[in-house]
C-alpha cells in the first residue's frame, strides 16, 4: 500500500518537523499525485520565517514531483528576499527542473541569470543543471560559464563543474583549469571529474 496519502496527512500537522519529514520523503518518492497537497502545504507554510528548512523540502519535493502547477508560485518566490537564503536554493533547483522543455533546454538558466536576487538562487539552479545531467550547446555553455565567472564569486562554479563532464569545448576546458587553479577542494573534485568525462555522484540537502 502507498505511503503517499499518509505522508500527504502529515503535511497538515502542526509540528513543522512532521512536515518536514512529510515533504522530504515525499521528494523522494517524486510521485506527481502529491503536487497539489504539497503546494498547498508551501503556501501555508511561507509566511512563517522560522520554518525555512521545512519550506525547503516542500519547494523540492515540489520539483522532484515535477508538479508545474507550482511555477507561478516559483516565479514569485524567485524574486522575494529571505532571512534564511537556502530557500532560494530550493526555488531556482525547482524551477529548472519544472520548467525545462527537455535536457537541452537552457532557457530556465538564462531566467534565473536576469533575476537580481542573491546567489543562492542562481547556485540552486546550476545545481539543477548538474543533478540532471543537462546538456547543452558549447556555446551556450560558453554563455552560462561567462555570466557565472563574471560575478566574481567563487562558491558558484561547484555546480558549473559538476555538470561539466557532459559539456566540451575550449570555454569548458578553461573554465575547468581555472577551477583547478583555485581555493575550494570540493570545486577541484568536481573539476578533476570533469576533466575525464566522469559524473561523480552528489547527494544535496
Amino acid at each position: 500500500m502507498s505511503e503517499i496519502p499518509e505522508l500527504i496527512k502529515l503535511l497538515e500537522s502542526s509540528s513543522s518537523p512532521k512536515r518536514r519529514s512529510a515533504a522530504k520523503k515525499l521528494r523522494k518518492i517524486g510521485d506527481p499525485l502529491a503536487g497539489p497537497a504539497l503546494l498547498d502545504a508551501l503556501k501555508r507554510e511561507l509566511p512563517d520565517k522560522r520554518t525555512w528548512e521545512t519550506q525547503y523540502q516542500m519547494i523540492m519535493a515540489l520539483g522532484l514531483c515535477g508538479h508545474k502547477e507550482s511555477i507561478p508560485l516559483l516565479q514569485i518566490l524567485a524574486h522575494e528576499r529571505f532571512e534564511h537564503t537556502m530557500v532560494l536554493v530550493a526555488v531556482g533547483d525547482a524551477y529548472v527542473r519544472l520548467c525545462r522543455s527537455s535536457n537541452d533546454d537552457a532557457k530556465p538558466v538564462f531566467n534565473i541569470l536576469r533575476i537580481r536576487n542573491d546567489d543562492l538562487l542562481l547556485d540552486g539552479a546550476l545545481r539543477a543543471v548538474a543533478m540532471l545531467r543537462m546538456k547543452f550547446r558549447p556555446d551556450t555553455v560558453a554563455r552560462i560559464i561567462e555570466h557565472v565567472t563574471a560575478r566574481k564569486k567563487e562558491s558558484l562554479w561547484f555546480w558549473v563543474a559538476a555538470a561539466s563532464p557532459g559539456w566540451s569545448g575550449p570555454v569548458v576546458d578553461a573554465f575547468l583549469d581555472k577551477c583547478l587553479a583555485g581555493t575550494r577542494e570540493e570545486i577541484k573534485t568536481a573539476a578533476r571529474a570533469a576533466k575525464v568525462k566522469k559524473y561523480l555522484r552528489w547527494n544535496p540537502l
